[in-house]
């Protein structure tokens, strides 16, 4: 019989001994798989030659890397891509808000998973997630059911693909990609809705249609808030939008678009006050009530990287990009912008109550609305006058 696993230490030491012995068995399977494909059609690369010879084998895989398709299946897949983004936003800045809020409100957050102040905690609760049982309701849609939180996570990673770190890193830079950027962020509410549609339960449609309703009122206005940054860089292109602020941030032109768009991500993403979807005072979990497993697991990844590229975007239109001294390269300046302005998005959780949803739709279709027209108006001004 198995040794029986007790405690996260043991858990990892487990996964750490099947690794290595992955990695033990996968030459001695791979390669004469190689030679095999390499006779049939006429292959000349020897690899036991190159393992003789580190620098020719260095170099050969360095070459590989920095060719097509492997280039552009790195940046997909890895930086600056989803693999990148949910290991950022997920594992770490989520550890950093639930450290954030418990400082805030006076309670210790988690300290055991890891040597240092819990910083495993959402490794511990990834794996956990990973091996437990997916449940789907008996009269659920099961297609749908199922699909809904890998069509989320195609969303979060159809807008990463519009997310530049620097003029050099990125995976793809269309000339219209702010109009990409209003068009992928409106498919979030229809998929909510159709996870809350799909569980034929009462409580996650009552969460789908909160979010539906939600979206009625914020999305108008957080489109508006960034058409004012669009208008004073003249181009639709991200990148020009980033070269336009290199004299001065369009934050300090567009104070105002900036608060709107900040309310209006909170809403996006469903979180305190505005996270009425899924309050769970009132309807459980709303819409992710009747999921299990990595299917949950698959949602709290996509709104984790949705925070990180929300804030990704803020930081594009609002503060400069990776514009910032030269001393340190231009992705780490985009990256610390972005946190800063992920931790803003925190820390209404630690300090705000959910608000009414007549309030946000009043709020949404009045003052947001207004406050975005101001917006526009003065970006418009701006242009005309010959500011920028």
């Amino acid at each position: 019989m198995a040794k029986q696993i007790l405690t996260f230490e043991e858990f990892i030491k487990r996964i750490l001994k099947l690794i290595f012995w992955i990695l033990l068995l996968t030459p001695l399977i791979i390669v004469p798989i190689y030679y095999a494909v390499a006779a049939s059609f006429g292959l000349k690369l020897d690899i036991f030659a190159l393992t003789a010879k580190p620098d020719q084998l260095i170099a050969f895989i360095t070459q590989m890397l920095s060719s097509e398709p492997f280039k552009s299946l790195f940046a997909w897949t890895v930086f600056p891509g989803f693999t990148w983004v949910a290991l950022y936003s997920t594992i770490f800045m989520g550890w950093v808000e639930r450290k954030l809020t418990a400082k805030i409100q006076l309670r210790t957050g988690p300290m055991y998973a890891g040597k240092f102040e819990g910083i495993l905690q959402n490794f511990a609760d990834f794996f956990k997630l990973l091996f437990k049982e997916i449940v789907v309701p008996e009269t659920a849609d099961k297609l749908t059911f199922i699909a809904v939180p890998f069509a989320l996570m195609a969303v979060a990673g159809a807008l990463v693909a519009l997310l530049p770190l620097s003029p050099t890193t990125y995976i793809a830079n269309p000339p219209v990609g702010a109009v990409l950027v209003f068009a992928i962020l409106g498919f979030t509410p229809i998929v909510v809705l159709l996870a809350g549609w799909a569980s034929n339960s009462k409580y996650p449609f009552l969460g789908g249609l909160r979010a539906l309703h939600q979206m009625v009122s914020y999305e108008i206005p957080l489109v508006l808030s960034l058409v004012g940054a669009v208008l004073l860089s003249g181009s639709l292109s991200l990148m020009d939008i980033v070269n336009a602020q290199t004299k001065i941030w369009f934050i300090a032109l567009q104070p105002i678009g900036a608060v709107v768009f900040y309310i209006g991500a909170l809403a996006e993403l469903e979180r305190i006050p505005f996270d009425l979807p899924e309050a769970d005072t009132e309807l459980v979990a709303g819409w992710q009530t009747e999921y299990t497993g990595m299917l949950f697991g698959a949602f709290q990844l996509a709104n984790f990287s949705r925070m990180y590229i929300l804030a990704g975007f803020f930081t594009l239109f609002f503060l400069g990009g990776w514009l910032g001294p030269p001393f340190l390269p231009p992705e780490f300046w985009f990256i610390l912008k972005t946190t800063i302005v992920m931790i803003a998005m925190m820390l209404p959780r630690s300090i705000a109550p959910r608000v009414r949803i007549d309030l946000l739709l009043r709020a949404g279709w009045v003052k947001l609305l207004i406050l975005a027209f101001i917006n526009l108006f003065i970006a418009l001004i701006l242009v005309a006058g010959g500011f920028v």
